[in-house]
């Protein structure tokens, strides 16, 4: 009978904790912020690394908009964000990216049957797979870029005692008017073309050379594409369509982006919500950045007493990526603090 307990255990554990491998977790329904209940929810995860006994080292990372928890993989190992062979990092699919419980994917709850969700929301899901799923009642640290680190911070104040560390990267606590212009502007593209009954691959067409044009500096982009070699760029933007990361699915995660504001629950206040966080806090940002505006992270970072990593390269929102190796170095030193 203990072989066959044990058997059962080891088993259970290799398929939970299966590395490199797309799982989900069935959470049921999830109840959400605004009071209306996600049916039949499923979070994706990914694994990566060794957990140790007491699962101490565990890192969760949640994804980008529109990333998945396999595309995060490329920022794990040695000499990168943060090094597998050491850590044992679970990356998460985020609500409505196309793996996670989306509009595209849902049974009960397909196109816009769908109910807004919100940045704790992401979280919260995330919270019920990791302790009720895979039963981590804590984790070592939170990282997360772009809308990653939005959830990153919603994590610190949500479950202030469930991280030890947290590491937002290109991020922002709190979105500022800057950002919702820019996010508002693809919002009504994607809206637009869908009620003028555009096809998929000419609305993600459009989006993306929005993103191309704001994820990177002018200055990035006049340096590294050539005057003779423009149309041939262009011709990037013709590719099919992201059949996982519908243009739907993009709507519930940027009203979730555009209503980003960890303050809210705090008379939103920075100082109030200050005295909430109980992790160890490193910001990366960019200082070039016309995706995610670092002003609110630069005023919230002294009241937490974060650590703060300036990047002033020309690589706009995606200079972690330009910098990855000093970025992994400053990361692992902060870890181990």
């Amino acid at each position: 009978m203990k072989k066959h307990l044990m058997f059962f255990c080891a088993f259970l554990f290799l398929n939970v904790f299966a590395r490199n491998e797309q799982k989900f977790g069935s959470i049921g329904d999830l109840k959400l912020e605004n009071g209306k209940t996600l049916i039949d929810c499923k979070v994706g995860y990914m694994t990566f690394g060794k957990p140790n006994k007491d699962t101490s080292n565990v890192v969760i990372f949640p994804a980008w908009f529109g990333g998945t928890a396999g595309q995060i993989k490329g920022l794990l190992g040695e000499n990168k964000l943060i090094d597998s062979t050491k850590y044992f990092v679970i990356t998460l699919d985020a609500l409505a990216n196309g793996v996670s419980s989306s509009p595209s994917n849902s049974v009960e709850q397909s196109g816009k049957n769908y109910p807004n969700i919100s940045m704790c929301d992401m979280v919260n899901s995330q919270y019920i797979l990791l302790t009720k799923i895979l039963h981590i009642k804590k984790v070592f640290a939170v990282i997360g870029g772009s809308m990653g680190s939005m959830q990153t911070f919603e994590w610190i104040v949500a479950y202030p005692d469930f991280m030890q560390k947290a590491i937002p990267y290109v991020c922002t606590p709190r979105v500022t008017p800057s950002d919702l212009l820019t996010w508002n502007i693809r919002k009504e593209i994607v809206e637009s073309y869908i009620e003028l009954n555009a096809d998929e691959k000419q609305i993600q067409r459009l989006t993306g050379m929005l993103t191309s044009l704001l994820a990177r500096t002018f200055d990035y982009l006049n340096e590294n594409i050539k005057d003779d070699e423009f149309e041939k760029y262009m011709t990037k933007f013709n590719s099919e369509p992201n059949k996982i990361f519908t243009s739907e699915n993009s709507l519930y995660q940027l009203n979730a982006m555009i209503n980003h504001n960890i303050f809210r629950n705090f008379n939103n206040s920075m100082e109030e919500t200050a005295k909430v966080v109980k992790a160890k806090v490193m910001m990366i940002i960019s200082e070039t950045d016309m995706l995610v505006n670092p002003k609110t992270s630069l005023e919230f970072a002294p009241l937490i007493n974060a650590k703060v990593l300036k990047l002033q390269n020309n690589c706009g929102h995606l200079a972690v990526g330009c910098e990855l190796e000093k970025c992994g170095k400053e990361i692992e030193s902060f870890l181990n603090e």
